[in-house]
């Protein structure tokens, strides 16, 4: 008779030969024993002879960082003192009985329960597993005794690698003539069972060592920003082992309430934390702000790393103000590698905001060449950040696993809740968007057209351009073993303009997806901008070139719009606007007479806009035709010094003993270090 079975009956009546005595209430993860030490009542254990039955002294759970658990399932680095293992691989415990354990005399069994134990069907969920020290009964758990010394028993138990990721609760049962005596329920017994990217049977396993090591131990990493031609960096420590972070992210399943039975599924992990670490509709970890305004919070660029992000959502549950795309990408990047997980953080330049799924970005300009967002929400973020874990796809067809994007920052909603994915990276780039999850929204991130509309005054859309290479320029993650760049953009698309490119975005019409075809009028007057290299808070002179290829003279007005803009693409405030008339001789090529330059003398002194945005859109009132180009241009830090009028203390981190006297960059008179 299985174990499970036996405990059912068990739970009915008291296990003492007259079984009058009633069975204690079951509780939560305590297998129904209320601190009890076993199911009898306490008076009935009392007056049995201990003398002819196997009872437990103490379990030894080899626990410690330097012992043979934590240093073969990687988990030493762990700031928990509790057990950390992972499952599919083999973890031991010790355990000392009152005499010599007897196999052939003596049964026993070590009981494992995570979350409600329903007698009724825990055994079958996975909740309740009883192991056994013969390797015969293996179906679920595999047990085996290692080693016996004394009265000392050690005990291997091999966890299945789909089993339930999460804290359990451990007991040793124990079968005697009076029933089945169990130790009482013990915190210090507890222990968690984490993912297992080592091993072969998890559907996380990550064949390649840099890329495990990097993307499941390593705690600090690397974000990118700026422009795709000016790329910044941005150091972020993830913490994923700080004392406090485990617990943490098993409270934000809890909160997220993620069904116990669905917590060995990493698809089911991923996509409910992608909607948990926002706050937008669950009261998830971090509240979105784009606004500029961070007074009642913390600003977005403030924030270092995820530990105190995480430790102040779990000790109140209230989501933590505030963050933006990198910030959620990093606190997500924190959960899943704590979990074990293999995870990293992308970074999209030039990502696109598709919101009507039509793979297009539509960008509606009014008669001035100024951008109506009143008529459309799509937009191009200058960068995006979002995160890649690695799991196998068992809900799809061969072939589909690896690397999955899932993205925590709140833009579109899924299934009713703001998430994104997991969506298959060989899906993206293949465009095979049929599949889960939320694989249009993001191929449209790294793939779509931008087309430019101008609006007449009668409301007819006109097209003056479009961009089929300006999404999706340069896909970066942080490389393995090093703090260098990993161009991962051939892993999302095929290369522009080529003909598996026009494959894959045919074959993502196949799946619903409807391009619309818009072709803007061919120009014969083209407009060159210069590049530029602006400093914050500098004046700066813009040239326009215009060159006519036609035989006529040509007369073009050019509307010039200059915007200070948020990586997002919104407009933080309009710093250009003129209209200049430029007529241009026939066949004219470069030459003064054909350059208008534009003096742009203020200076705009922004800490939270680091882009400014030129959009020309140009007439040629000959032919009543539209053209628009448009320039990004991404500002230099700016560099200036400054002089303290008084002695100043200053709070210094990370610091390096040297072994000669240094000078700081300010004045020497300038500040004391403290």
């Amino acid at each position: 008779m299985l174990w499970g079975r036996r405990c059912q009956s068990l739970s009915r009546s008291c296990c003492c030969p007259a079984g009058r005595h009633p069975s204690p209430v079951n509780g939560r993860s305590s297998l129904g024993f209320s601190g009890s030490y076993g199911i009898c009542l306490r008076n009935l254990l009392f007056s049995c002879s201990t003398a002819d039955y196997l009872d437990v002294w103490d379990v030894n759970m080899l626990k410690e960082p330097e012992e043979v658990n934590k240093q073969q399932h990687h988990t030493d680095r762990y700031a928990n003192e509790g057990l950390i293992v992972r499952r599919g691989q083999e973890f031991q415990i010790s355990i000392t009985f009152n005499r010599p354990h007897d196999p052939s005399k003596d049964q026993f069994a070590l009981e494992f329960v995570i979350g409600e134990l329903h007698f009724s069907n825990s055994y079958s969920k996975g909740t309740y597993i009883p192991v056994f020290p013969s390797e015969e009964r293996n179906k679920l758990w595999g047990g085996r005794v290692l080693d016996t010394s004394d009265n000392v028993l050690t005990m291997g138990i091999l966890p299945r690698a789909d089993c339930i990721v999460g804290k359990y609760g451990m007991y040793v049962a124990v079968v005697t003539p009076y029933g089945i005596r169990r130790t009482k329920k013990d915190p210090s017994r507890e222990l968690y069972i984490l993912f297992n990217p080592w091993v072969k049977d998890d559907s996380v396993y990550l064949e390649d060592g840099a890329e495990r090591t990097e993307c499941v131990l390593n705690e600090l990493g690397i974000i990118y920003h700026g422009a795709y031609d000016d790329v910044s960096e941005r150091s972020w420590n993830y913490g994923q082992f700080e004392f406090g972070i485990l617990d943490a992210c098993l409270f934000i399943m809890d909160k997220g309430a993620l069904p116990i039975t669905n917590r060995g599924d990493p698809v089911k992990i991923a996509r409910k934390a992608s909607a948990m670490i926002n706050s937008k509709d669950d009261e998830g970890v971090l509240v979105g702000n784009w606004s500029g305004d961070y007074m009642y919070g913390v600003a977005p660029t403030s924030w270092t790393g995820s530990v105190e992000i995480l430790l102040s959502y779990a000790n109140g549950g209230d989501p933590v103000c505030y963050a933006q795309c990198w910030v959620y990408a990093a606190v997500f990047n924190t959960f899943l590698r704590c979990l074990g997980i293999p995870a990293r953080v992308v970074t999209n330049f030039f990502s696109a905001h598709d919101n009507d799924g039509n793979l297009k970005t539509d960008i509606l300009l009014d008669e001035n060449g100024k951008v109506d967002r009143s008529r459309t929400r799509d937009s191009i973020w200058n960068y995006h950040c979002w995160n890649e874990c690695y799991m196998a796809r068992l809900d799809l067809p061969e072939g589909f696993g690896g690397w999955q994007v899932v993205d925590a920052t709140p833009q579109e909603t899924s299934d009713g809740m703001y998430r994104c994915g997991p969506a298959s990276v060989y899906a993206i780039k293949h465009g095979m968007v049929c599949y889960p999850f939320d694989a249009p929204f993001v191929f449209a991130e790294v793939n779509s057209d931008v087309v430019f509309y101008q609006r007449s005054r009668d409301g007819t859309l006109t097209p003056v351009k479009v961009n089929t290479s300006h999404v999706g320029r340069l896909v970066l993650t942080k490389a393995p073993g090093s703090n260098g760049r990993s161009d991962i953009t051939s892993m999302y698309k095929f290369p522009e303009g080529s003909a598996e490119e026009r494959t894959v975005l045919e074959k993502a019409e196949e799946y619903g997806v409807r391009r619309q075809d818009v072709t803007p009028p061919v120009a014969d007057v083209a407009l060159d901008i210069p590049s530029l290299e602006v400093k914050v808070g500098a004046g700066f002179d813009l040239a326009l070139d215009f060159r006519n290829s036609s035989g006529q003279r040509r007369t073009v007005e050019a509307y010039t719009n200059g915007y200070v803009v948020y990586y997002t693409g919104v407009p933080s405030a309009e710093i250009l606007f003129q209209s200049p008339t430029v007529t241009l001789d026939p066949r004219a090529g470069d030459g003064e007479n054909n350059v208008h330059v534009i003096s742009f003398t203020k200076k705009f002194k922004n800490s939270f806009a680091h882009f400014i945005m030129l959009q020309i859109l140009y007439e040629m009132s000959h032919k009543n035709e539209l053209h628009l180009t448009n320039e990004c241009l991404m500002t230099q830090d700016l560099n200036e010094q400054t002089e303290c009028s008084e002695i100043t203390s200053v709070h210094v981190w990370n610091v390096n003993r040297t072994s000669t006297p240094r000078r700081m960059g300010w004045k020497e008179s300038c500040c004391v270090i403290g």
